[in-house]
């Protein structure tokens, strides 16, 4: 579930752009302020907070568009343009690496891990799959406002694009740590049996 925290603001603008897309962006910029100041007031670090600084970015600037052009042609790909942001954010990440997926996980892990090559590994694994997911989602999103299909096709899109990660991000790190334990286990016995 702390996954899905640093995604509020993406969550508050899509369920208040019905009331029109600028109050959705000054929605989601509140959010995303308020945790940032949240975390801070945590004492929680905030150089691994890439996520968090693209999403003040975004909504900024989209809120910035859409209070000066209201009627803008851009208005009905908000949720293309939001899906390809956060793919803009998570695979930039990734190249200067500080995958976004870490500043979430040293919530969860113990400080004793943070620089590991296993835990750096399962960040960068974790970023990944999000990233593609969000680029998927915002191509078909791409696709699903410029033919004007049903709503109903963007939100089971919107959904997919999160709930597919989510699922493995929840099962992933587990998965990696055993393959690792188990690879390092047959390193020990090899070693182990050379020695005697």
């Amino acid at each position: 579930m702390n996954y899905l925290r640093g995604f509020i603001p993406w969550l508050v603008f899509a369920g208040v752009s019905s009331a029109g897309w600028q109050w959705g962006a000054l929605a989601g910029l509140a959010a995303a302020v308020a945790l940032l100041i949240a975390d801070r007031a945590a004492g929680l670090s905030l150089d691994l907070r890439l996520l968090e600084y693209g999403t003040i970015v975004f909504f900024a600037a989209l809120g910035a568009l859409a209070f000066a052009r209201p009627d803008s042609g851009l208005r009905m790909y908000g949720s293309a343009l939001s899906m390809g942001w956060l793919a803009l954010v998570a695979w930039v990440s990734i190249a200067v690496r500080r995958p976004f997926t870490m500043g979430i996980a040293r919530r969860m892990a113990p400080p004793e891990v943070w620089h590991t090559p296993l835990f750096r590994r399962i960040n960068v694994v974790l970023t990944a799959a999000w990233a593609l997911s969000f680029t998927l989602t915002a191509l078909a999103q791409t696709v699903v406002s410029a033919y004007g299909w049903p709503v109903a096709f963007s939100i089971i899109l919107q959904l997919a694009g999160f709930i597919l990660p989510a699922r493995f991000t929840a099962a992933y790190p587990e998965r990696a740590r055993a393959r690792f334990m188990e690879t390092s286990g047959a390193r020990a016995d090899i070693q182990g049996g050379l020695a005697s």
